[in-house]
């Protein structure tokens, strides 16, 4: 299922300041977009999707963000752009991530949704679309593969 959010949806809103506590995964799901959806934690599910448009998770630097929407259960966030330093936190935590404006246009909420990352092709199964987005380069892929850059380093035998 997808979640569909709009522009410039900032980490204050992901996971709000006041429940920064702690870093343990499992405890910021619990928070996560409570400010914007206090329907979400109620609702998702482990492979589910969210959409949003231009400049998501802009804000301050935390890369408490991504392993909120990572912990809650969301598989891949797909949006019309990304703020910088969110998308590098992603791609450290391995949370698989897209930028695709058609497919963050033809998406909604409630939309049963394909991706595959190693091609980049999103599939819109309820409107039976399909969208193209840039697929990251393969080292990236291997990155996400193993659950974030510290997992990556692991897998090569760094401490």
């Amino acid at each position: 299922m997808v979640f569909k959010y709009g522009d410039n949806i900032d980490t204050d809103v992901i996971i709000p300041a006041r429940y920064l506590a702690t870093s343990e995964p499992g405890e910021l799901a619990k928070f996560c977009m409570i400010d914007i959806d206090d329907t979400f934690v109620g609702k998702v599910q482990d492979g589910d999707i969210m959409v949003a448009g231009k400049n998501f998770g802009c804000g301050s630097s935390r890369e408490h963000a991504p392993i909120a929407i990572k912990a809650s259960g969301i598989k891949c966030v797909i949006a019309k752009s990304f703020a910088r330093i969110f998308y590098r936190n992603a791609i450290n935590i391995g949370l698989p991530i897209l930028e695709c404006v058609e497919a963050a246009d033809g998406i909604e909420e409630g939309n049963e949704v394909e991706i595959n990352l190693t091609t980049g092709e999103i599939r819109n199964i309820t409107k039976n679309e399909t969208y193209n987005a840039q697929p990251f380069p393969e080292f990236m892929q291997k990155i996400m593969q193993a659950d974030g850059l510290m997992g990556y380093v692991k897998s090569k035998g760094g401490n």
